[in-house]
């Protein structure tokens, strides 16, 4: 991905966003085309498209938050609870998105795993392919994302 001014200033935005604390890039010394770029190829490695993670995160997050703030047994080898926050967070990169302060947590029952993701992060992995950066509080490893999600 070639770098661009207007991928300079988002980069910029993203390490020291006021959105979140710590910034989506966390302590991740790699520009963001090379996050982007890392993350991409990940996905591919595993067969899925950022779209098709995305669209899993939403459904089991829709499924979850039918507990209430309570587990929810998912399938046979998921569970997961929402935490509904007041408030909304703004997408960092240039358009209109506000995306409710919830957060959902999965846990793998068979192998005890545990991610937890926003609804930012979904729709920044599902719309521009961003994961975040590695030590930012809510990076998710693509790998590890589609095993969990998939297997």
């Amino acid at each position: 991905m070639k770098r661009t001014p207007e991928l300079q200033r988002l980069e910029e935005i993203l390490r020291v966003s006021r959105i979140v604390s710590g910034g989506f890039m966390g302590n991740d010394p790699r520009v963001l085309e090379e996050i982007l770029d890392a993350d991409a190829a990940e996905v591919s490695r595993h067969g899925y498209t950022t779209e098709q993670i995305a669209r899993r995160m939403l459904e089991l997050t829709k499924r979850a938050q039918a507990g209430l703030g309570t587990p929810v047994k998912l399938d046979e080898k998921r569970e997961g609870f929402v935490d509904e926050n007041r408030g909304q967070l703004v997408c960092p990169w240039p358009h209109a998105g506000r995306y409710l302060k919830t957060v959902t947590t999965l846990r793998r029952t068979d192998t005890g795993e545990i991610i937890r993701w926003s609804d930012l992060a979904v729709h920044m992995i599902g719309a521009h392919g961003f994961f975040q950066g590695r030590g930012s509080a809510f990076r998710l490893e693509p790998g590890d994302l589609v095993q969990i999600l998939f297997d």
